[in-house]
């Protein structure tokens, strides 16, 4: 146990495992060897009762808390009392440390928090402490991330849509437009099948095109003899109503999404250019709208979360991982990663081919040594992590042309004009 003397800014250790209803604690205070297990209810009343006790019993000095990292929205709840610094522990960590003494596999929630607790004091050097992102930034985080579920509820949606409207009427895809638009949920509450398509006068089908921003006459005219001159896909009247009745079961939440996908929108655009790290994101080639808020939100605006890029790398999933043991050395993919962060850069690198010239030629050489597109997405934003964790750092915008010159000094092979005996050379 570690005595003040070495530690003398902590008066007691907590190593919590959180779960849905009860929560499991175990307490050690610095200058002695006891542990207290304790539980807890899962409510803010009871956190807070908790809390206010821990205060008073250590005279408001700091105390240290272990807590499985994944449970995010715990850590939210503990960083607004400043007596508190946070440990999360990555939940593969605990498991492992937890088969090195119960080899049967066994685990409940109290040993998991003297787990916790165990791996706090003897191993506090290894871990870094919680410092939270500001209020602006953190804001940013949720909302990127409440957004991309969002958007996963409407690929839902809208794959559920596309598999109904083919086996009943297909000729809706072309007719209502895009099905991720208000146009589509317009089109099909008015026209659920073809027959009440063919219903509609043409002056009817004209104006809702017109309505909704088609403004080509030709367009709209092949659209509407396309609809008189359609032949159903079936005429099986059960089929027809049990299809038209989950077609309106699935666009009324459909528009919803869309309507809630376009209000983050607004919000996360408005936040981020609010933000005093916005340029740097908005200097990156190809990120966007949708990924430069995110990107921020990954980095956050800690500036000393990360020391080297290689942390960034590792905690992304970005960086393989090598397995080395004798003659064995094996190099595959990392999958214990933060996953939000490691779509991010993903998506990221792979729009940034279209938007960079040194990206397209690494990504191009990557393919024509046999690596499949995502394997190449993944190494190239390997790569962007380094170039985007040193903009971070620094506080300075992306220069792609600078880049490109400081690739041209150093002889790269994925700079403009290098050619082809460069790269080969690179890879010989």
């Amino acid at each position: 146990m570690p005595s003040k003397e070495t530690e003398p800014d902590l008066a007691a250790y907590v190593g919590i495992d959180w779960a849905d209803e009860r929560h499991a604690g175990c307490l050690c205070a610095a200058d002695s060897h006891r542990k207290q297990h304790f539980s807890l209810e899962q409510s803010p009343a009871a956190l807070h009762d908790w809390v206010s006790r821990l205060r008073q019993e250590f005279g408001g000095r700091k105390v240290a808390i272990a807590i499985e990292q994944s449970r995010g929205h715990v850590i939210s709840a503990l960083m607004t009392y400043d007596f508190l610094v946070l440990y999360p522990i990555n939940p593969k960590a605990l498991a492992r440390y937890r088969e090195a003494f119960a080899t049967s596999g066994a685990k409940d929630d109290p040993s998991d928090a003297e787990l916790l607790l165990s791996l706090l004091v003897s191993h506090r050097e290894k871990f870094r402490p919680w410092l939270p992102d500001d209020a602006q930034t953190r804001t940013l985080q949720l909302m990127v991330e409440h957004r991309r579920k969002v958007v996963q509820d409407r690929v839902r949606l809208t794959n559920r849509l596309t598999s109904l409207l083919k086996g009943y009427f297909p000729q809706a895809l072309e007719w209502a437009g895009s099905l991720t638009t208000l146009q589509a949920c317009d089109f099909l509450e008015k026209w659920p099948s073809l027959q009440k398509a063919q219903k509609a006068k043409p002056s009817r089908l004209r104006s809702f095109y017109q309505q909704h921003g088609c403004r080509q006459s030709k367009v709209i005219d092949e659209r509407i003899e396309q609809v008189r001159s359609a032949r159903a896909l079936t005429q099986d009247p059960a089929i027809l109503a049990g299809s038209v009745l989950m077609l309106q079961a699935t666009v009324v939440p459909l528009r919803a999404v869309i309507q809630s996908i376009e209000r983050f929108d607004t919000e996360i655009a408005l936040r981020f250019k609010q933000h005093p790290d916005h340029a740097i994101y908005e200097s990156l080639p190809g990120a966007g709208a949708a990924l430069e808020p995110r990107l921020l939100a990954a980095m956050g605006n800690d500036r000393e979360r990360y020391e080297v890029a290689s942390d960034l790398q590792q905690l992304s999933g970005a960086a393989p991982v090598t397995d080395k043991s004798g003659k064995k050395h094996v190099v595959y993919r990392r999958r214990a990663c933060a996953k939000f962060m490691k779509q991010t850069f993903h998506e990221f690198a792979g729009h940034s081919i279209q938007g960079s010239l040194w990206a397209r030629a690494y990504y191009d050489h990557q393919r024509a040594l046999g690596k499949a597109h995502h394997a190449s997405v993944r190494a190239l934003s390997f790569k962007w992590i380094r170039i985007i964790f040193r903009c971070w750092k620094d506080g300075k915008p992306y220069d792609e042309q600078c880049y490109l010159a400081n690739l041209r000094r150093r002889s790269s092979p994925y700079a403009p004009g290098m050619g082809s005996k460069a790269m080969e050379a690179a890879h010989a």
